[in-house]
């Protein structure tokens, strides 16, 4: 069974040779991994083993997929959006529209003419479709989208103030995602289309379940309809307890929802699956906060093992994840561990690694 047939047969809850398994690193995780391993950063994942491959062709391509070496250095994307890299990762350091008036507000251009551009990356994914479950991520779709436009003070307060006028600036961000989709839909043979939006904080969402309802909801349904009219998984991400619009998210048509931050009020994994679990499948739920970085070994393995017990006790739905990237001060067995309970060994790791660097040398000549 290879990674594609068993992700599908998982998220079908038929029978899998193992769990699948899809990580993400923090950056300086993955490229202590790859000293480690001595193979290039970007087989990480490969000698890890995990399952799916997808990447970025939405604004999240500006924060995760230009990588800078130092801190303090800064871009300035497609979009508009300023990014600085600050403690490994990039943040937003400057918003286009923050000071606009609604009038220059509704003036907004998306890149469209760079569409082609953000397709083509795309290709490097696309080239493993045969062996990998192939996804392609057209994140932030609606209010993530405009407050890293606006800012997310002002977008807030638009919502609050002027709702008609959020909700159309709400709605062209749903434009721009679900053209993305069509594009991504139309070119590749996807496996997933992955959606997503932070609208929560780790104690509650960043707006009432009404407001979500009114102003967010109808746009991306939009984008999921895409996906769903391929007849491909759709998945979703949001980070923090947005617990109380999970009903509305298997309303849209959302078959996976990552990345289950277990800390956060009312998003307990195996109390999610025991309400949700047939309408959904999940992915995540393994804690970066405490379990990752500070428990033992030990702990790493009994926390693991219990997830992924209760996750799939009726056959499947659940993809092995963390609830956020891998932080730094992880250590290198917890994250052995973690892999371990899901059937991938340390020596079956370092086995592949050493393929991949035999197989660099032939390629570079080195």
């Amino acid at each position: 069974m290879n990674s594609k047939q068993r992700v599908h047969a998982a998220l079908r809850r038929e029978p899998v040779d193992r769990l699948p398994v899809f990580m993400w690193f923090h950056p300086q995780t993955a490229q202590r991994f790859a000293r480690l391993l001595e193979i290039p950063v970007s087989r990480v994942a490969e000698a890890m083993g995990d399952d799916v491959r997808m990447t970025w062709v939405n604004n999240n391509y500006a924060m995760e997929g230009i990588v800078h070496e130092k801190e303090g250095d800064s871009h300035v994307d497609y979009w508009g959006v300023q990014w600085t890299r600050q403690y490994g990762f990039n943040q937003i350091s400057g918003f286009p529209l923050a000071q606009a008036g609604r009038e220059e507000v509704l003036r907004y251009q998306f890149p469209t003419s760079h569409l082609e551009e953000l397709m083509r990356l795309m290709l490097p994914v696309a080239a493993q479709e045969k062996e990998y479950f192939i996804g392609c991520d057209v994140s932030p779709c609606v209010y993530e989208m405009y407050w890293r436009l606006r800012g997310i003070e002002m977008a807030l307060l638009d919502m609050v103030e002027a709702p008609d006028f959020a909700s159309e600036m709400l709605g062209r961000c749903a434009d721009w995602s679900a053209e993305l989709a069509r594009a991504a839909v139309a070119t590749y043979e996807l496996d997933w289309l992955w959606t997503g939006d932070d609208v929560s904080s780790q104690f509650a969402m960043l707006m009432s379940p009404a407001s979500w309802r009114a102003l967010i909801k109808p746009h991306l349904a939009r984008v999921a309809a895409v996906g769903k009219a391929k007849g491909l998984w759709v998945a979703y991400h949001c980070c923090g307890a947005l617990r109380p619009i999970i009903p509305d998210l298997i309303e849209i048509g959302i078959d996976v929802l990552n990345p289950i931050q277990c800390n956060c009020p009312g998003m307990d994994a195996l109390e999610l699956k025991a309400e949700f679990g047939r309408q959904m499948a999940f992915m995540g739920g393994v804690d970066t906060q405490d379990l990752l970085p500070t428990g033992t070994v030990d702990d790493v393995r009994r926390a693991t093992a219990c997830l992924i017990e209760g996750m799939t006790r009726d056959g499947g739905g659940y993809i092995l994840a963390a609830s956020h990237t891998i932080p730094p001060e992880t250590p290198d067995e917890n994250i052995f561990a973690m892999y371990q309970e899901a059937g991938i060994s340390r020596e079956a790791i370092f086995d592949r690694a050493a393929g991949i660097r035999r197989n660099w040398k032939q390629e570079t000549g080195n």
